[in-house]
């Protein structure tokens, strides 16, 4: 395992020094004392394990197609932003906008998740062992948010074929998503995603699963109240 300890190092310094490593081989590294500094360990395109010793901060692992991400620690805003492949884990909570617009790979976040979690998400899997904030779900067009607590408003809010569950409360829906009981196969997909991912034992039994009404699809005169409130 190669180690990078950030002490006296700039954001670029520590991005630099994990793509030389990379270049040489190394398949596992360690960034010690991160500092919470922003926009580290993004872009990277290897299958490879990067663990963060500490929180960072804005857009940490952003753009990244591969790796396997671990944060020891809790993140700031705009985590695993435009992720097409890996896996990102956050031992503790994540700011606001975290898996935006991702297209595949998976997001723990163990704790809590602020507001805005995986807006316009195009795929992949997102999973909070806490609450989120509002407006989670936002525009979702593929993929699969799990989240064990409660939810905020406008949850799900125009969401297309994203596929949302909530083990807690909801504390508003959004514009033209509706809750409806989850099948046994859900149930069997949540029991075996939450007994990989987290490590405490969740209920799956109160889950709500909350997908498009698609009455946003197309446009209808007949449903002119709802694209006044969408828009």
């Amino acid at each position: 395992m190669a180690e990078i300890v950030c002490v006296g190092k700039t954001t670029r310094d520590i991005n630099v020094e994990i793509k030389r490593l990379i270049a040489r081989g190394e398949t596992d590294i360690r960034v010690k004392n991160p500092g919470a500094r922003h926009n580290l360990g993004v872009a990277i395109l290897e299958s490879v394990e990067l663990t963060f010793d500490g929180s960072v901060g804005y857009y940490c692992a952003g753009m990244i197609d591969g790796p396997t991400v671990k944060v020891r620690g809790s993140t700031g805003w705009g985590l695993a932003e435009s992720m097409m492949d890996g896996t990102v884990i956050v031992e503790g909570s994540a700011g606001n906008g975290a898996a935006a617009s991702i297209r595949g790979g998976t997001v723990i976040i163990h704790g809590d998740a602020a507001a805005r979690l995986g807006v316009s998400m195009k795929g992949g899997l997102i999973l909070v062992g806490g609450n989120c904030g509002y407006m989670a779900g936002f525009m979702a067009q593929k993929g699969t948010l799990i989240v064990c607590g409660d939810a905020g408003e406008a949850f799900a809010d125009s969401m297309y074929e994203g596929i949302c569950f909530v083990g807690g409360s909801i504390a508003e829906l959004g514009n033209d998503a509706v809750i409806e009981k989850p099948t046994a196969e859900d149930l069997a997909f949540l029991e075996s995603t939450l007994s990989r991912y987290l490590p405490q034992k969740i209920e799956i039994h109160d889950f709500k699963k909350v997908i498009s009404g698609r009455k946003l699809w197309n446009f209808d005169k007949d449903e002119r109240a709802v694209w006044r409130e969408a828009l």
